[in-house]
């Protein structure tokens, strides 16, 4: 993809569909997170998820996604040392897990993409700090997200918190536009250098997505040909929020007010 011609700027009409989008999928997420705790499958949370945006006249933007075959669920439910892009299955979610569910929803042409980490019941100290910091990580990163900022800005404040603290980002997957298509540009990599990159414009709607891991920055890519996981088994969290770039600085578009 050719990332910069595919950067599409929305006016405020589409903005406020992007708004309802946004609003939808956090509830979804909302929906799951309630339900998580041991003894639940994945699949589960899944429908639940899929109910939810059923029930506001919306539909799942994942369901059908090209790739080694159509991708057959709602969201991804990715456990552990599971990155992203786990399949929703029977699997029973155990005490201890760290989960991260992210969700896409389409209403009226427009897409709204987030995504959480969740501790099932309690979780060890290590789970714990590595959900906070990256969840500090998204937060960070929207701060940067002004215009006249560049892509390389909100890279650089990421990877610099992420690896002070010990911990590694993947280069294999990268933030991006969304609006009507699920991948737009720009090309938003949890790493970069100041000054460098694509220059943040008012319009610019942005899908955020810190991945971190444990012990490497490296990743494989399991038999069903869609979970993506750590190559060493270390855990793994991701956090993601579609973010307006307007004249007074981010919004953030899928939360539930």
């Amino acid at each position: 993809m050719n990332w910069a011609r595919s950067i599409i700027i929305k006016n405020q009409q589409e903005l406020e569909i992007m708004r309802e989008a946004g609003r939808i999928n956090a509830l979804a997420l909302m929906r799951v997170k309630e339900l998580i705790r041991p003894g639940v499958t994945t699949e589960e949370l899944d429908q639940a998820a899929a109910e939810v945006i059923r029930l506001h006249g919306a539909k799942p933007a994942f369901l059908g996604v090209p790739g080694p075959y159509p991708y057959p669920a709602t969201t991804t439910i990715s456990i552990n040392d599971e990155l992203v892009h786990g399949i929703p299955s029977k699997r029973v979610l155990k005490e201890g897990d760290i989960v991260s569910i992210d969700c896409g929803t389409i209403f009226d042409g427009f897409v709204g993409d987030s995504a959480i980490t969740v501790g099932v019941g309690e979780i060890s100290k290590e789970a714990q700090q590595l959900i906070e910091v990256t969840m500090r990580a998204l937060l960070l990163g929207i701060e940067k997200m002004y215009p006249g900022n560049r892509v390389g800005d909100i890279g650089a404040t990421i990877q610099e918190y992420v690896e002070g603290k010990g911990y590694y980002l993947t280069r294999e997957y990268t933030g991006h536009g969304v609006g009507r298509s699920m991948w737009e540009g720009p090309q938003v990599p949890n790493y970069g250098i100041p000054g460098r990159g694509i220059m943040l414009r008012e319009g610019m709607t942005i899908a955020l997505e810190p991945m971190v891991l444990v012990g490497t920055a490296e990743t494989r890519v399991l038999e069903d040909k869609w979970t993506v996981a750590s190559k060493d088994g270390s855990l793994t969290a991701h956090f993601e929020h579609t973010i307006a770039i307007t004249k007074n600085g981010p919004e953030i578009l899928t939360i539930a007010s």
